[in-house]
């Protein structure tokens, strides 16, 4: 039997440390072989025609060209995944998500030196990363879409009356900020009801995320807290690595339950809840992601007399999450990234003068 192919590495980072700590954590993955390593970004240009990585890790701050610059280069020249590895902060870094709007398609937390179990934490996540980006098929990147609107002859249910009047649940993993950035910046500062997001992410950069994310949309932009009050026109992610639930009054409950699949917070958890709490006044949207977390949550939604939204394969940079969602038939209708926004706006009558 012939062996698959390893997955090929470029790692740019003008650290020598840094590039010794990224290495030592990927010559541990039998299936991945660092090919290369760039000081900045003209070199890795220069690198990626002979050595034809699979996957560029690249950090944002470097001598001579950047990685904004290098992702927006590849972008152009050699379309391939590229994943920020970066130090991540409490408050973030706008060049970050300036890198993943150019056109990178996740991030993650730098390798330091530290205790052997935070350095095998942050590696694990490292190598599960480059694993599910090197089945990415990327393209040149392209303009920015325009929103398609309200497919024409969509049957759709009257939304539900119920607590506060409704609720939108966002899940998203791989590829979700910038699916995410599409539809906030397309809903409206007076949307009628709360939006919960949960977004699969490093931890370090949630704030960042969403100050990149408010920077583009009308909406107010919050972290929620225990017994906080769902507010229309919020955006609310939960505490980093903490699941954000519901109590049976409406407000937010946040909670220390072990990990639901392998994720805290967890999707799954968020949209069971707001069947629970909202039945058929919710909404949930599953987009693009790896995985199944979000899938069975929604099914929970879908019984309750939900709304439920699945982003579509040919939008999708990863078609893990909807696909479940779908086969488990939770998905009342399977749409285009560029048409989710509208469908929520026009579903909970906020349309130009319907605002409440």
């Amino acid at each position: 039997m012939i062996p698959a192919p390893r997955i090929k590495v470029l790692i740019v980072d003008d650290s020598p440390i840094a590039v010794a700590l990224v290495r030592r954590a990927l010559c541990s993955a039998p299936d991945i072989e660092v090919v290369g390593s760039a000081g900045n970004g003209r070199e890795a240009l220069e690198l990626i025609p002979a050595l034809n990585p699979d996957v560029v890790c690249t950090d944002l701050h470097m001598p001579v060209l950047d990685g904004l610059e290098l992702t927006r280069q590849i972008m152009a020249r050699f379309p391939r995944p590229v994943l920020v590895v970066s130090v991540s902060t409490r408050e973030g870094s706008p060049g970050v998500f300036s890198m993943l709007e150019a056109g990178a398609l996740d991030v993650v937390t730098k390798p330091r030196m530290g205790s052997e179990p935070e350095y095998g934490a942050i590696s694990d996540e490292l190598i599960g990363k480059i694993r599910i980006l090197s089945g990415v098929h990327v393209f040149r990147k392209s303009p920015k879409r325009e929103d398609a609107g309200v497919p024409p002859n969509l049957p759709l249910p009257a939304a539900g009356k119920g607590l506060r009047g409704g609720m939108v649940v966002l899940g998203a993993s791989t590829g979700g900020p910038q699916a995410l950035q599409l539809i906030l910046s397309r809903l409206p500062a007076r949307f009628p009801v709360p939006v919960v997001c949960v977004q699969h992410i490093s931890a370090g950069f949630q704030e960042g995320l969403m100050q990149w994310l408010s920077a583009s949309s009308a909406l107010r932009f919050e972290t929620a807290g225990e017994r906080g009050v769902p507010a229309p026109g919020t955006v609310c992610f939960p505490p980093e690595g903490r699941h954000l639930e519901f109590h049976a009054d409406g407000s937010y409950l946040i909670s220390c339950a072990p990990p639901l699949n392998g994720h805290r917070p967890s999707i799954s958890a968020t949209m069971s809840a707001a069947a629970r709490c909202y039945g058929s006044a919710a909404a949930g949207v599953l987009l693009t992601g790896m995985g199944d977390d979000g899938a069975h949550g929604m099914l929970e939604l879908y019984l309750a007399g939900g709304m439920t939204i699945a982003q579509d394969q040919g939008s999708s940079i990863v078609f893990g999450m909807p696909r479940k969602a779908i086969e488990l038939r939770a998905a009342r209708l399977v749409l285009p990234l560029e048409s989710i926004a509208a469908l929520l706006v026009h579903y909970f009558g906020a349309e130009k003068g319907r605002m409440p």
